[in-house]
């Protein structure tokens, strides 16, 4: 019994083909499904018109008259080439090839008898669906986004350019292509073996003796395009510091030119753990939107940066502040709508009842001290003498009905600008008064929103194209003003909040960063414990 669906593109092979042979081949898929029951993939189970493979996959066969989609009586066609090369080559984006049955399909290729036919294109199908979910939408997509696994064959079956479909698949733009590029450096890298584990000791400065300094020149001149011919030193010379710094900073080290048990231990990460670490990246580029814009904001939480790009050249770099462990900045894609200049600052409950009730009972004149006013909430809602109120008796509950609101001005914790978004968890970017912070090289400080060290230069870069030209020094001279500015963005701007651990910077350097959030982890697990 087959599910009739009606989908428009799917419709029977040619009259040309050799009508004997097809109908012997459609008998053979026929048997193939009523005998082979497989399970459906779980990311897309609920989009199935059926609960069953089996069935699933009539769903598509079915509409075709049970012909085949890719072989004929005299063998697999040119699509079927080009669809086995694709499964073939997966691993080029990170996927695993064996996850796509091309053992099997190659097993079945020179063979004619119709059962091992009808095998063979139900197998090119059924593998095809699962290649083009995965490199498009990500092995670990959400299974409540919609993929409708009908619809990538209604395409393959009707594209001039096979090739070019699916070769246009994965994410496009340079942050993933970059990570696809490292993934084939350090799988060439891997080719000539492990590198050596450099045993722990006390730390190595320069100057200092030490017979693991060969070892440790050998693994900077295998990722770090340091000259080998220097691999007889036995000492930390002063000429080794630039690559000693350049490791650091790739690792997310302190870069402070010391050999210490933390640069050692970054040097002895198996390369396979790296290589799986620049996947579980590329996985993260595919979860996402694929089109970011042709100008748009990226803020990579565990880089602790923001980068401005225009047309995929990066105006602006900044370092920016992310939430702390507990207070974790969510990964998401939004706009800014509008920019906020003397901003007040609406406290959030949750800092209100945890943070500002305790700084309260100590010094009933806090709120005053730090120009933040009380309002009453209700029908009678209203402003509020914070000092003649009794704060050692107010619960957090009732602390809960207050709000605060916190003046412009140098004191204000939004700093002087505010990038407002439209995102369910009310993160917004934004200035602040610590600058001080900036300078540390982990910058995990925050409640959740991101704080950003060079607020006018991304104002002047956010509002560079309306047509009220806005230059570093308007913008400057109403901040001087202390005078409040909402300027609103005709068209809002994409602004893109991920978690990469892994990227390549604009001269090719490949970073393997800090995992703040200690989320790669569990990616791992999930891709690679099978």
């Amino acid at each position: 019994m087959f599910v009739v669906v009606t989908v428009a593109g799917l419709s029977s092979p040619p009259a040309s083909y050799a009508e004997i042979g097809i109908d012997v081949l459609t008998g053979a898929i026929k048997q193939y499904f009523e005998s082979h029951p497989l399970s459906l993939p779980a990311s897309f189970k609920h989009q199935s018109s059926s609960n069953h493979q089996g069935l699933w996959l009539a769903d598509i066969y079915h509409l075709t008259g049970l012909r085949p989609l890719w072989v004929t009586p005299e063998g697999p066609g040119k699509k079927a080439a080009i669809i086995f090369l694709y499964l073939s080559k997966s691993n080029t984006e990170g996927l695993d090839p064996n996850d796509y049955g091309v053992t099997r399909i190659s097993d079945l290729w020179r063979a004619r008898q119709p059962q091992l036919l009808a095998e063979l294109d139900i197998l090119l199908t059924f593998n095809l669906i699962q290649y083009i979910h995965d490199v498009s939408c990500g092995r670990l997509s959400d299974v409540n986004k919609a993929f409708d696994p009908v619809a990538p064959i209604e395409q393959t079956l009707s594209v001039p350019d096979l090739a070019g479909y699916l070769a246009g698949l994965p994410p496009s733009h340079r942050h993933y292509t970059e990570l696809k590029t490292a993934l084939k450096i350090y799988r060439a890298i891997e080719k000539d073996g492990e590198w050596p584990r450099i045993p722990a000791g006390k730390t190595i400065r320069p100057g200092d003796l030490d017979d693991r300094v060969p070892a440790i020149i050998h693994r900077l001149a295998r990722s770090c395009d340091l000259d080998s011919k220097v691999s007889d030193l036995t000492y930390y010379d002063r000429s080794l510091i630039p690559f000693i710094l350049q490791f650091q900073t790739m690792y997310g080290l302190e870069p402070d030119g010391l050999i210490g048990q933390k640069m050692l231990a970054a040097m002895n990460i198996p390369l396979s753990r790296l290589i799986q670490q620049i996947i579980v990246n590329m996985e993260r580029w595919r979860l996402r939107q694929h089109d970011l814009g042709k100008k748009y904001i990226l803020v990579n939480i565990p880089n602790f940066n923001l980068s401005a790009f225009d047309k995929e050249d990066i105006s602006l770099q900044m370092p920016v502040i992310v939430g702390r462990l507990k207070h974790q900045t969510p990964v998401f894609s939004d706009h800014i709508l509008y920019i906020d200049l003397n901003p007040y600052w609406n406290i959030p409950k949750s800092i209100a009842v945890n943070e500002e009730l305790i700084k309260l009972k100590k010094n009933p004149y806090h709120l005053v001290n730090k120009h933040i006013r009380l309002f009453s909430t209700g029908d009678n809602a209203g402003e509020l003498d914070s000092t003649a109120i009794d704060w050692a008796g107010v619960s957090r509950a009732r602390m809960a009905q207050y709000r605060l609101r916190q003046d412009p001005g140098p004191w204000n914790s939004l700093g002087k600008i505010k990038f407002v978004l439209s995102n369910p968890d009310a993160v917004y970017m934004h200035d602040t008064p610590g600058k001080g912070l900036f300078s540390r090289s982990r910058r995990d400080f925050s409640h959740g929103c991101i704080r950003v060290s060079n607020p006018s230069g991304l104002a002047a870069f956010v509002l560079k194209d309306l047509p009220e030209k806005w230059s570093l020094e308007k913008i400057d001279d109403i901040l001087k003003s202390g005078n409040r500015r909402v300027i609103t963005l005709p068209i809002p701007l994409p602004v893109h909040i991920t978690y990469q651990t892994v990227w390549v910077d604009k001269k090719g350097n490949i970073y393997f960063n800090r995992d703040v959030y200690g989320r790669d982890e569990v990616l791992m697990k999930a891709l690679f414990n099978k």
